[in-house]
């Protein structure tokens, strides 16, 4: 059985039509969403998450309605980090993670759960401070604490992240997608992740879904083969690159270049 099942999910929002997905999620999976911007990737999340309700069709957890489950039945088998990471209040760090508890039986081990939550982010160096007192990057560090602590003592559960490594710099991207796919492999969790960066959905993900004006276009593993259907998408000419690390690089040309204009003569006089 699916962990998660799209059934012809079809959602009408604003004038537009997203879907219908169909998409099946097993437990262990790590799938990537790929699209160009506003191509639907957040509202798919959204479907996923339950925070948007199919107009049509139905979302599955566990083989229940999403819809049907209580709100801390699904904070025990779903954690969700969306794009923004704002608070309305300038709360502590370690209440913000917190906040990843308040469905669990933590009890006096909240402190301990959330100081780990914080090391596996590589934001322990952050307990006692303010959230709206930090950069950026240091707030998605903190959101991504948050989640972990929320599916740490949960076993086949669904990890939704939207973006979460886009304000971060390149090397402290990397440690971290090592971690979420080690967090969640130990734990059997699904990882679905919103994703710009062609060659961290390549060397990270199981498969990738690929989606443009709120339709999926592909449903394919990560891989060399997937080349073709990323250039479709993307209008991009793509060529990989074999790594030391056994991984794969990328390098990225547009289809079809706008010829430059030529430069302006001008005249002395």
């Amino acid at each position: 059985m699916s962990l998660l099942l799209l059934d012809d999910a079809l959602l009408l929002r604003h004038g537009q039509r997203f879907g219908p997905f169909g998409l099946r999620i097993g437990a262990g999976e790590r799938v990537a969403l790929l699209g160009p911007s506003g191509a639907g990737k957040s509202t798919l999340l959204k479907l996923m998450s339950g925070e948007l309700a199919p107009t049509q069709g139905r979302v599955l957890l566990g083989g229940q309605p999403l819809a049907a489950l209580t709100p801390p039945q699904r904070a025990r088998r779903r954690a969700v980090l969306p794009q923004s990471h704002q608070v309305a209040f300038g709360l502590p760090v370690e209440l913000v993670v917190g906040l990843g508890l308040w469905a669990s039986e933590a009890g006096e081990g909240g402190e301990r759960q959330v100081r780990q939550a914080l090391a596996w982010a590589r934001a322990d160096h952050l307990h006692g401070r303010r959230h709206d007192q930090l950069s950026g990057g240091e707030q998605a560090r903190v959101q991504l604490a948050r989640v972990l602590a929320q599916l740490a003592d949960v076993q086949g559960g669904l990890l939704l992240v939207d973006e979460p490594l886009a304000s971060l710099d390149p090397g402290l991207q990397l440690e971290l997608l090592d971690t979420l796919s080690t967090f969640c492999r130990e734990r059997g969790h699904a990882l679905v992740a919103v994703l710009h960066d062609i060659p961290q959905a390549l060397n990270g993900f199981d498969r990738l879904v690929l989606v443009r004006g709120g339709q999926l276009q592909a449903d394919l593993p990560a891989g060399a083969a997937a080349l073709p259907a990323l250039e479709t998408l993307f209008g991009l000419r793509l060529q990989l690159l074999p790594a030391a690390d056994g991984g794969w690089a990328l390098s990225a040309r547009r289809a079809s270049a706008t010829p430059v204009p030529p430069a302006l003569e001008t005249t002395n006089g």
